[in-house]
């Protein structure tokens, strides 16, 4: 039997704080108890931020239910389309396997030799330092689990860069506008990711922001610019299912459902370079038209 009580706000930002800053969760309950706080109560309080951070949703809002049934993801199928070859414009795209949990697709073909090679080029002279999004202050920062250069082209930057988002947003049945400006990866031998998901945790002002202009993220496609000669591989952790990177092939995965839930199966990461080196392209794809901070 379940009950709903009042969660007022002043604790509950104050679980998101510890949380954000590493706290175990046990040592906010214990802390929570010790306010007078019964055990149970401190629990669910605790469970459902902890479950808003993890599945990417907003936090709890001022009415709580104790004792009813835990959160949990629950999968969609997959927005690509069925088969074994799927048209996409003048291109034919082979699949080589889907997964139910993420929903996910390894495709081979998606792009050209001549289109990697062109990404390439034209990625080159603009590399940096990659930089992603620092959970606890929604901030971009230098990635310290993130070996790797890379830069950003902007939305239809350039013919072939709109080519290539057109086909995305065929693939996926989402608006180009929906998408973020691609992302190009260089990684060199040695050079890795750590296990983490796309979509944006709900932890910081500056990620509820984005979430509240552009949506959250939805889906990630992956596309490998050049053939690997060892490690670089995209591996999911939880799952023990990986992709060795292959020049054209590329990985779509989705993570959000319509409940704007997120999925944590999603976690995923990039092996240890051991030879050569990897070129990425990246697409990161929100629930709606995605709108390009404002600086200053």
């Amino acid at each position: 039997m379940s009950i709903t009580v009042h969660f007022p706000a002043e604790v509950r930002d104050w679980i998101a704080a510890n949380l954000s800053r590493g706290v175990a969760p046990q040592a906010i309950v214990n802390e929570l108890v010790s306010r007078n706080n019964a055990t149970e109560l401190a629990a669910a309080m605790v469970e459902a931020v902890a479950s808003a951070f993890v599945h990417g949703m907003a936090l709890p809002g001022d009415k709580l239910e104790v004792g009813g049934a835990p959160l949990s993801y629950q999968p969609e199928p997959l927005r690509v389309p069925d088969g074994p070859l799927i048209q996409l414009g003048e291109r034919k795209v082979r699949v080589l396997s889907r997964l139910q949990r993420p929903a996910a697709v390894h495709l081979a073909n998606f792009l050209s030799a001549d289109e990697c090679e062109q990404l390439i080029a034209l990625a080159q002279p603009r590399l940096d330092r990659s930089a992603v999004v620092d959970p606890v202050t929604g901030r971009d920062v230098i990635a310290t689990h993130r070996s790797s250069h890379g830069m950003f082209f902007r939305l239809g930057e350039t013919p072939l860069i709109a080519r290539i988002e057109a086909r995305i947003a065929e693939l996926t049945a989402t608006p180009v506008e929906n998408g973020e400006g691609l992302q190009m990866l260089h990684y060199e031998e040695g050079a890795e990711s750590t296990p983490h998901v796309d979509y944006l945790m709900t932890g910081n002002a500056a990620n509820r922001e984005s979430i509240a202009r552009s949506g959250q993220r939805m889906g990630t496609l992956l596309m490998y610019l050049k053939d690997v000669e060892g490690g670089g591989e995209t591996v999911f952790p939880q799952l023990g299912w990986s992709i060795v990177p292959q020049r054209g092939h590329a990985l779509y995965f989705e993570y959000g459902n319509r409940y704007g839930m997120c999925d944590p199966s999603s976690l995923h990461a990039s092996t240890p370079l051991r030879s050569g080196d990897k070129w990425v392209a990246t697409k990161w794809i929100r629930t709606r038209r995605f709108v390009v901070r404002k600086q200053g």
